[in-house]
């Protein structure tokens, strides 16, 4: 071949490939930023993972955005928002719940139906036995469909738990049926180790929500609204038409995005923000003033009950006395978060009824060290020894540690006050960081002395969820994996019998559900298995640069929330109540976001870190903090970076052939 021809070659493959790159680099482009809500703290891993049916290690939206609940439920208000439901629950008799559909369609335009509905409560769990709520099968006998838009539940009179068969009405997302069962009868269990379901990459998914995946990066999701949902009749489309939601890791990363104009809708755990909000106009958080955030769940002291002396009453009750939780909300939080009573249960409107006030005043579990050291005392707990630390009755010394995650920072800063706490009454304690994967593994396998979760505690109708995760009567002895709840090992054969009676009681009955909840207190009170340290916030702060209408105390709508599994406690609602608000040119605060400390202070510096906390669910990550970038591998997409090296490969090969012809 002639030298002459290879350059031919080599322009025609220029003027062929050009183009194509040049697409490639067009669909890189980032949406319109005034068409685009920038969100962030609640991803904290690429964007690749979109199976519902395993809602923690999916991207967050994969449940809402994507795939839709039959209901919302706002905790604040205790109010049921009908979704894919046309209207609240109806319970024809105690066993047989009647639910209505809306008009609602799959993207590829078939119809979503009662059937499908039937297919993700009772078939799916059928055939994917390891699936999370396949437990439902123990009381639901049957569903039956008499037509598109009705669906009827049939329970086991004996068995029947309504409590947590009114949790998965909104957390359980239905999927098509047409998509899911060719899938589900190839691969069984193993659909819940695949990633996507029924498509090949994000943007085929298949789903009935508002909004569809456009594209994503190693750190951003990119999602684009569905202009023809299926809702628009009923609500209107949501107001942006992009989200772009993104990966940070640095809580100072996060907060100089978000005074830059250059995030919209903060989840983040931010140190400063107290402050902050009075002082800057365009910052929004729930409140005004103190408490600042919507209470989410209750972070928990768990106690390894069956280790001496921790499998002592006394010295647990001791514990509760000697530990300052104002000094935690003050120090650590800035008082964006409030002290637990002593029950655990926040006084939301589905919650509060049942706390027996009068125990909590006959208990009286209030900061008192000189109370815990005199019950410390008489329970023989004294320092034998001479090296001015508690030892056990028999003489073997007490060393107590308590573990949370590295990187996690207001609660390392709360292990370290608590650690302080027990010292101060004589009890030997250290605050402990390990890494994530560690401190998991220590908690479900009950291999711990003290620790802080609050991983199962959230808001939801009834306290149910709360005490049976908290008290979970079927956990495993220790070194074997308690993946629901009860990390401690606190066995009661009274708490299980009124879990169940719990458990198998209407909702509608109330009167007798505050007695089994008063007893249930009571031997919470007197045993004291874990304590209530401080009720977790829904972390939420956005600013008005470019869209308005967030909920606030003054408009109480929804919970800003977009944590995995909580879009239905009102995030949802939020897109749709957004709406376009000029933004300025620049906006008027900068902050770099290469500094090291917050704008403003925390009022507390102990082992601060540079990592978001666990205040959103289940962090497990503790990746280096980045500014997220759009010039990364898009996900299903092209990779403008990669088409550019193969052509410049390409054209040194070329040469290098043309060169090689040459010299022969």
């Amino acid at each position: 071949m002639s030298l002459s021809r290879i350059l031919a070659a080599l322009l025609i493959f220029l003027v062929v490939i050009g183009p194509i790159s040049q697409l490639a680099l067009a669909q890189q482009q980032a949406p319109p930023r005034d068409e685009t809500v920038v969100i962030g703290g609640g991803m904290w891993s690429p964007p690749t993972n979109f199976n519902p049916l395993v809602p923690w290690a999916a991207t967050t939206g994969t449940i809402g955005l994507i795939y839709e609940p039959l209901y919302l439920y706002i905790p604040n208000l205790n109010k049921w928002v009908p979704w894919l439901a046309a209207s609240l629950p109806k319970w024809i008799n105690s066993t047989t719940l009647e639910i209505k559909l809306r008009n609602a369609y799959w993207w590829d335009g078939q119809p979503l139906t009662s059937q499908d509905v039937k297919y993700t409560f009772y078939d799916l769990p059928k055939k994917v036995t390891s699936l999370y709520y396949s437990s439902i099968l123990t009381y639901l006998i049957k569903v039956v469909t008499p037509d598109q838009h009705t669906v009827i539940f049939i329970f086991n009179k004996t068995t029947v738990n309504y409590p947590q068969m009114a949790y998965y009405l909104y957390s359980i997302p239905i999927v098509p049926e047409h998509i899911f069962a060719p899938v589900v009868d190839k691969e069984g269990n193993k659909v819940l180790q695949l990633q996507i379901i029924g498509a090949s990459k994000p943007q085929d998914i298949v789903g009935s929500g508002m909004y569809k995946i456009y594209f994503t990066t190693s750190d951003t999701v990119y999602w684009v609204r569905v202009d023809n949902w299926w809702g628009k009749s009923v609500w209107g489309l949501p107001g942006p038409k992009y989200i772009k939601y993104i990966m940070v890791f640095s809580n100072q990363v996060a907060l100089a995005m978000l005074l830059r104009g250059d995030l919209d809708w903060s989840n983040f755990f931010i140190p400063g923000i107290p402050q902050l909000v009075n002082k800057y106009s365009f910052l929004v958080t729930f409140y005004k003033h103190k408490p600042y955030y919507l209470p989410a769940n209750v972070a928990y002291l768990f106690i390894n009950d069956q280790k001496p002396p921790l499998n002592d009453p006394r010295f647990r009750q001791a514990l509760f006395y000697a530990i300052d939780v104002n000094r935690i909300v003050n120090e650590v939080y800035g008082g964006a978060v409030l002290k637990s009573n002593a029950v655990g249960l926040i006084p939301i409107p589905g919650w509060k009824e049942y706390i027996a006030t009068d125990l909590l005043e006959k208990y009286n579990y209030t900061y008192n060290p000189e109370k815990a050291k005199k019950l410390l005392d008489e329970a023989g707990y004294i320092d034998r020894n001479g090296d001015g630390w508690r030892d056990l009755p028999n003489g073997q010394t007490i060393d107590l540690k308590i573990i949370v995650p590295y990187g996690w920072t207001d609660w390392m800063q709360a292990a370290i006050i608590i650690a302080d706490n027990l010292k101060a009454v004589g009890i030997k304690a250290e605050a402990d960081f390990p890494a994530y994967g560690v401190y998991a593994d220590k908690m479900y396998k009950g291999e711990f002395d003290l620790l802080i979760n609050n991983f199962g505690s959230f808001v939801s109708p009834t306290p149910y969820t709360l005490y049976n995760w908290l008290l979970w009567q079927d956990a495993p002895p220790e070194g074997k994996y308690s993946w629901s709840g009860n990390f401690g090992r606190y066995y009661n054969k009274q708490v299980r019998e009124i879990l169940q009676e719990i458990a198998h009681t209407p909702l509608s009955d109330t009167a007798k559900l505050k007695q089994l909840y008063r007893q249930l207190e009571e031997i919470l009170l007197k045993d004291v298995p874990y304590i209530p340290l401080w009720y977790n916030a829904y972390w939420f702060q956005a600013t008005t640069f470019y869209w308005k209408g967030w909920p606030t105390e003054n408009d109480p709508y929804g919970v800003p929330c977009t944590w995995q599994g909580r879009w239905q406690d009102g995030g949802l609602l939020v897109l749709l109540h957004l709406r376009p608000a000029k933004a300025p040119s620049t906006p008027t605060t900068t902050v770099s976001t290469t500094t090291t400390t917050s704008p403003i202070t925390p009022t507390t510096t102990t082992q601060a870190q540079t990592q978001t906390t666990p205040s959103t669910p289940q962090q497990t990550t503790t990746a280096a903090a980045t500014t997220p970038q759009t010039t990364t591998t898009i996900q299903g997409g092209v990779n403008p970076a990669l088409i550019a090296g193969i052509i410049i490969v390409i054209i040194i090969i070329i040469i290098a052939v043309a060169v090689a012809l040459r010299k022969r």
